[in-house]
């Protein structure tokens, strides 16, 4: 999810169709593909970490400051976030030959499918009725940045700072690039 251009809205919704390109080229491997659905899980799991780490670096933030009810959508998000978050982790950690994976697998896709419908339908036109279409643009900047340095694996229980993300970010592209799991 690197090389997008536009405002803060597009680049996201362009990130939520990606993810469900993923999702649904995950339903489509055969269950005995264990390498495959490793490996689309492995796709969506590191795009998913570094989309929600930028919107809550940046999208969140400002839907707080500028969206009248902001707070509470920004904490719905939020909480949205955590619970995915830990199911990537325990989806990370489970054989693609346990049952648990195909159950982990579709309760992060259905969290995530809700999620987005709910950004698109009810935060997104809130944002873009609050904030200027140069404002709106310098976003979708700082969203690209903070997703290129941004963590590729979830880290549930990490403390909720910059520097800790990006130093996260930069182990994860290492432990990538030994275990193989580095296609991008």
């Amino acid at each position: 999810m690197t090389g997008h251009e536009g405002n803060v809205i597009a680049e996201l919704t362009t990130d939520h169709r990606e993810v469900e390109g993923l999702f649904e080229k995950f339903k489509a491997l055969a269950p005995d593909d264990h390498a495959g659905r490793r490996e689309v899980a492995d796709d969506f799991t590191t795009e998913l970490v570094r989309h929600s780490v930028a919107e809550e670096q940046y999208l969140y933030p400002a839907v707080r400051e500028h969206v009248p009810g902001g707070g509470a959508m920004a904490d719905k998000e939020l909480a949205d976030h955590e619970k995915v978050e830990q199911l990537l982790k325990d989806l990370e950690r489970a054989d693609t030959t346990d049952p648990r994976f195909d159950t982990l697998a579709a309760e992060v896709i259905e969290e995530v499918t809700s999620h987005v419908k709910d950004e698109e339908e009810r935060l997104f036109p809130a944002l873009l009725e609050a904030c200027p279409m140069d404002y709106l643009f310098e976003l979708g900047d700082k969203i690209r940045t903070a997703k290129a340095a941004a963590p590729t694996r979830p880290h549930p229980n990490a403390p909720d700072n910059k520097v800790a993300t990006a130093g996260a970010g930069l182990v994860d592209r290492v432990r990538d690039l030994f275990s193989g799991r580095s296609r991008s």
